[in-house]
Parts: structure tokens; sequence; C-alpha cells
């Protein structure tokens, strides 16, 4: 079991970075892989971005296309933590992000933080 807490959420300019985290309880965290996903405001909620559990994989790292080259993902296995930098914001992004875990063919999510990106 895996339990996910986000935090880092807040308003920002657009233009403007904003650094999330997700500190994960449970011994699973360092063999889970993890992501951030959001939902804004009357739409599904969308994939942002991923992070493999193992580190030769070559996709590590995954990024949907509205972010690449904007966002950064990274973990931290001693720490049990996942963070995401968020660089270059825009409206667009404004969403509540929610941390995921995946283990063992098992999901697991956060309560979810807002990001508000004013224009």
């Amino acid at each position: 079991q895996v339990q996910l807490v986000e935090s880092g959420g807040g308003l920002v300019q657009a233009g403007g970075s904003l650094r999330l985290s997700c500190a994960a309880s449970g011994r699973a965290f360092s063999s889970s892989a993890m992501g951030w996903f959001r939902q804004a405001t009357g739409k599904e909620r969308e994939f942002v971005t991923s992070i493999s559990w193992d580190p030769s994989r070559t996709d590590y790292f995954y990024y949907a296309d509205s972010v690449k080259g904007r966002f950064t993902i990274s973990r931290d296995n001693a720490k049990n933590t996942v963070t995401l930098q968020m660089n270059s914001l825009k409206p667009e992004d404004t969403a509540v992000y929610y941390c995921s875990a995946s283990h063992i063919g098992r999901n697991y999510w956060g309560q979810g933080t807002q990001v508000t990106v004013s224009s």
C-alpha cells in the first residue's frame, strides 16, 4: 500500500514557476512508477508526466506534449518523494494536480493540490 500527500500548489502569474512535491509512505515506493495528473474544472483528469521505478528503461521519463520542455519530474527513493518542477506556466496549466503511484497493477492517488496560473 502507498499513501501519497501533495504539497506546493498555489497562485502564480503566467511565465512563473512552481514546484510540487509528493511525499509517499509505504515500502513499495522504490518499486512504484510515479506520476502526476491534473484535472481542470469541468474537464477530465489528464496525464502530465511519469517516472519509472527502473532507470534502465528507455521511457524512464514520459511527458505529455503540452508540458514537454517546461515541466520536469524527479524522484528521491531515499526520501520517498517525487517532485514536479513547473516552469513557464500558462493559464491553461490551471488545475488540481494529483500525484499517483502504480505498483503491481494497483494505482494510488493523493488528495490533490491546486495550481492556479493568472494571465
